[in-house]
């Protein structure tokens, strides 16, 4: 866990490339007191050692399906496999889960450093009660993923890829039907990937969207901080430090995780 001081710090954006809708706005004066963190998302390792000890079933398991994007899957997997109606890039996959990332055939062996996906904000809460930590509040995970700076778009300044270096792991290219590769990484990377910010802590945009412990409507969804390997400017920019999404708690997809604090 990394410690932080907490105080008073400047959250939110009115940034034209954000969206009026989310939240974001406006600039405002919020204050968190002292915390800590973890450096890094939950890895599929660590989730396996929680589910070990406990026995814990995820909701997706329970469910039989989770939501997987369509260019991750095998063809005749994405074919087969129920489109999302508004979103039909995503697919409901029978038997994906945190153990079987893309679904049957697939295994999270091999990305034991990656951050474990598939979890919904009830099974973070889970995985929190046993390890004696919780989620972080949003102002929390906004003051963190800011490193110090202030105003700025990024954990590490304004520019998305100062010098031409790739600083987190967002979509490249044409969304959804062109990837260029040009970070390397289709999918999820390990969590320690890419420099640090300046309070030390990785990937805090980019990679997973990360739940937050707060309430984003009103007993319906949970708020979601970071973006993830699918934001692109075109369609989800939500790799800003503002930025904000939501989902409702039991809901579990191939970009979403956590990080604790206490």
């Amino acid at each position: 866990m990394v410690g932080l001081p907490g105080g008073r710090f400047l959250m939110g954006s009115e940034d034209p490339d954000g969206f009026p809708a989310d939240g974001e706005g406006p600039v405002r004066e919020a204050e968190v007191a002292p915390f800590r963190i973890a450096p890094a998302a939950v890895t599929n390792a660590r989730f396996a050692t929680f589910v070990k000890a406990t026995g814990h079933v995820t909701e997706a398991e329970r469910f039989g399906f989770s939501f997987v994007f369509a260019g991750l899957l095998p063809d005749e997997l994405a074919a087969s496999a129920a489109p999302v109606a508004a979103v039909p890039w995503w697919r409901a996959v029978p038997g994906a889960t945190w153990r079987h990332p893309e679904g049957p055939g697939s295994s999270f062996a091999a990305r034991q450093n990656h951050p474990v996906v598939h979890v919904s904000w009830n099974d973070a809460q889970a995985y929190c009660a046993w390890s004696a930590t919780r989620l972080p509040g949003e102002a929390e995970r906004e003051y963190a993923a800011r490193g110090g700076l202030e105003r700025r778009r990024y954990p590490w300044g304004d520019e998305l890829t100062p010098g031409g270096r790739h600083m987190c792991n967002i979509w490249q290219g044409e969304f959804p039907t062109h990837h260029t590769g040009g970070d390397g990484h289709p999918g999820t990377v390990p969590v320690t990937s890419y420099r640090p910010n300046g309070y030390g802590l990785h990937n805090m945009v980019g990679n997973v969207w990360e739940w937050c412990e707060d309430w984003f409507t009103p007993d319906t969804t949970r708020v979601m901080r970071g973006g993830s390997y699918l934001c692109h400017d075109s369609y989800c920019n939500r790799y800003r430090v503002a930025a904000r999404s939501s989902n409702t708690p039991d809901s579990s997809t191939g970009n979403i995780g956590f990080r604790v604090a206490i």
